[in-house]
């Protein structure tokens, strides 16, 4: 795919079965390798050539696997795993008003937001996901936590009206979100963005200071929008417009902003067009739509119409996993007959919604999401060398329709090696566990 010089000395060489680059889409390279010096992708070849052009300090056999893209979760409430399971099957807003905002008046705290973001990170890299977004109280201590481990992620500082126990009210929030972005600036892995929850949480003026600050400061910015149908037809009869048209007269969807909307399962065609006519993306979760019954974004026509749409599992209290690869394979089955169409969302587009798209989404695209000489190396190796993966016809397929997350057998982030064979390498698994018991121990005693 590449020029590559003889014997030139790299830092790691990753033979495999297959190596799906992602972009160009639906392509799959049969006995290839990848050759990673320091962070970056160097060379892409057949392996039939790997000992004639390189020499590896690191060097691994994967002789029944497919190399691809890590996976990029564009949206989470990463410490929410702890409370996973606490209120499940239960209407969206009787969920959000009655179980899940009291649990976290009584218990987030830094130390919550700490184990419940080490808890979260450690099943994302187990299961293949190499860069999360992530909306939710205590972002610098979430920041803290994956700047620790070394995964690639992106903060959206969450913006509401009245006060939590992170702040005050729309200017704390905003205050501490520039704070942060001040701190983590520079950085290779970090991003810090602006994350007003929702419409019906926040009002124009801070909606306002969000668009001018987002421009100013080139500040990536996600809300939740046109999550169900009733957010819709409540903003229609208290202002006579839609969430999204209220959006793009103030100025938050327009071709200046990025932004990043998600769940979006409410759309006429009036609010299709808009979205077209800006820069926003579209930020699916497929699984915890379902499971609270918000709705169902229509995913074929989004995309006919040219827009960005990646994938975001949600917290683990709505989900209740952190599976992109079940997140993919859910996007892709229930595309089908919401547009009455089997062909509708195939496996190499569901694929790119993982990986490329949503780089896209985060604005990164140039740095990650494809196997791409000169991109950082966020590499997943999946084995398809079990039971539920043969016979193999097609590895794309194969990943989007039968591989389960247990089958990630290495992930490299950013050319660091943090799982192999299986094991997270820098991550007590054990401890992590311990913590996460401790917590439902203490909140089943004060919820009973």
């Amino acid at each position: 795919m590449n020029n590559h010089q003889k014997t030139q000395a790299v830092d790691t060489l990753i033979h495999a079965r297959y190596v799906i680059p992602v972009n160009p889409k639906g392509i799959v390279l049969e006995n290839h390798s990848i050759a990673l010096l320091e962070n970056k992708i160097v060379s892409v070849f057949p392996t039939k050539e790997a000992t004639i052009c390189y020499t590896a300090k690191h060097e691994y056999q994967l002789d029944q696997h497919a190399i691809m893209p890590g996976l990029i979760n564009t949206h989470g409430h990463a410490a929410m795993s702890l409370f996973r399971g606490l209120a499940d099957d239960l209407p969206l807003m009787e969920w959000l008003n009655d179980h899940i905002w009291p649990a976290e008046g009584a218990w987030v705290s830094e130390e919550f937001v700490r184990d419940g973001t080490e808890l979260a990170i450690a099943e994302m890299i187990r299961g293949g996901t190499s860069c999360f977004s992530d909306m939710y109280f205590f972002p610098n201590v979430a920041a803290q936590v994956a700047d620790k481990i070394g995964i690639r992620a992106q903060f959206c500082c969450p913006i509401l009206d009245f006060p939590t126990v992170w702040g005050s009210g729309p200017e704390d929030y905003i205050a501490k979100a520039l704070d942060l972005h001040r701190q983590y600036d520079q950085h290779k892995l970090i991003n810090i963005g602006l994350g007003p929850h929702a419409p019906y949480t926040v009002s124009d003026q801070p909606l306002e200071s969000i668009r001018d600050l987002a421009i100013e400061n080139k500040l990536p910015v996600q809300i939740h929008l046109h999550e169900t149908q009733q957010e819709v037809d409540d903003a229609i009869s208290q202002s006579g417009a839609t969430p999204i048209q209220r959006l793009k007269d103030i100025g938050l969807i327009s071709p200046d902003i990025p932004l990043q909307c998600v769940h979006m399962t409410a759309l006429n065609e009036q609010d299709i067009d808009i979205i077209k006519d800006s820069a926003a993306n579209i930020v699916h979760c497929p699984e915890s739509n379902l499971k609270l019954a918000s709705g169902f974004c229509e995913t074929a026509k989004l995309l006919d119409a040219g827009i960005n749409i990646s994938l975001g599992t949600d917290g683990a209290a709505s989900n209740n996993d952190l599976d992109m690869l079940g997140e993919l394979r859910t996007a892709a089955l229930i595309a089908k007959p919401i547009a009455n169409d089997a062909s509708a969302l195939d496996a190499a587009t569901a694929l790119e919604m993982a990986t490329i798209n949503g780089a896209k989404a985060l604005g990164i695209e140039t740095i990650t999401g494809s196997i791409e000489v000169g991109k950082c190396a966020d590499l997943i190796a999946i084995n398809l060398d079990e039971l539920n993966s043969q016979p193999s016809f097609d590895p794309i397929s194969d990943i989007v329709y039968s591989v389960a997350s247990n089958q990630v057998s290495h992930h490299w982030i950013n050319g660091k090696l943090l799982l192999q064979d299986g094991k997270l390498l820098n991550l007590d698994v054990k401890e992590i566990i311990l913590k996460a018991q401790h917590w439902a121990n203490k909140i089943k005693v004060n919820t009973k």
